[in-house]
């Protein structure tokens, strides 16, 4: 047997603990800093030793692969890490995690995208980090990147929401309850006019009220007749739009600017069902999701959690 037939069929179970741990996450998340993979998989060591020697490893093997930062902006040195089209198939046959059509690249790795998929990574790093703080469930693999949710009937772009990133964060109460939360997270590094946020909230409500028709040749009235969301999600998810890197100046006027645009938005005022909150990665970082970090979209502006309950309605947090 040749030796590259062997590392396509090498079992996840024939390589370290760590090496195992990493494969699925950059399966998952797609391209990820070094230091980023050390506050998920070794936080507790001071430095990533052990976790670049494993993926020395995986590099060998033919499994990851790794770029640096295109800006330098990373810290000096720091590697970025993907996996590559064998270690996919070493991911996909241990059936860990839902299977994706999609394939990072050397040359996607270094493209502008780079930036924003580290920034929605940074955002789910910060969850986790927190999560293990307030003794709250929110693992590595607890949000997934570009999950399409169909907002309409027929084909086209427009027919397909697709966030950022579905994220799940489990809360327990100081009595001992537990509370599912998922939400919908659209990181945004201001390059963007705030007008695409705009009509994002707008797929948003649509997707809210979406009902599925019957398939061609089905009779009408012969579907579910319930929204589709309900299909995948005990709940709506909150919409949590994560701000990265703007200055205060700047954050202000969008969040102003989305507020207004929000406001005069007739579908979003008629659904119910959405509930939409912005927040900057800095504050997550710094006071995490519990503290008063996210400003509702909709509604008063007074500064709440992530749960964005009312403000007289937070005995529950």
């Amino acid at each position: 047997m040749s030796s590259t037939l062997a590392i396509a069929r090498m079992p996840r179970a024939g390589l370290p603990r760590l090496a195992q741990q990493a494969l699925p996450l950059l399966y998952q998340h797609r391209l990820m800093a070094t230091s980023q993979l050390h506050q998920l998989l070794t936080p507790h060591t001071r430095r990533p030793v052990y976790l670049l020697r494993q993926l020395g490893l995986l590099r060998t093997l033919q499994l990851v692969d790794a770029t640096s930062h295109r800006n330098g902006r990373m810290g000096r040195g720091e590697q970025l890490w993907f996996i590559t089209p064998r270690g996919a198939e070493v991911v996909e046959r241990a059936g860990e995690v839902t299977a994706r059509a999609y394939r990072m690249s050397p040359e996607a790795a270094v493209s502008q995208l780079q930036d924003h998929t580290l920034a929605v990574v940074d955002t789910g790093v910060a969850f986790t980090r927190w999560a293990r703080v307030l003794g709250d469930e929110c693992g590595p693999l607890d949000w997934e990147p570009e999950l399409a949710h169909r907002v309409r009937d027929g084909a086209g772009d427009d027919a397909f929401l697709i966030p950022d990133a579905v994220l799940r964060y489990t809360r327990t109460t100081e009595d001992d309850r537990r509370r599912l939360l998922t939400y919908f997270v659209e990181v945004d590094r201001a390059t963007m006019h705030v007008s695409r946020l705009g009509k994002k909230l707008t797929a948003y409500a649509r997707y809210a009220s979406y009902v599925p028709q019957p398939p061609p040749g089905r009779p009408a009235g012969s579907g579910s007749g319930r929204e589709a969301w309900r299909d995948r999600y005990p709940a709506f998810p909150r919409l949590l739009v994560v701000f990265a890197g703007v200055s205060p100046i700047e954050l202000q006027d969008r969040v102003s600017d989305l507020r207004a645009l929000a406001a005069a938005d007739a579908r979003l005022r008629r659904t119910t069902a959405l509930t939409a909150g912005v927040t900057t990665l800095e504050l997550l970082r710094a006071q995490g999701p519990l503290g008063p970090i996210v400003t509702p979209i909709l509604g008063a502006p007074e500064p709440t959690d992530i749960l964005l309950a009312p403000p007289g309605d937070r005995s529950t947090a």
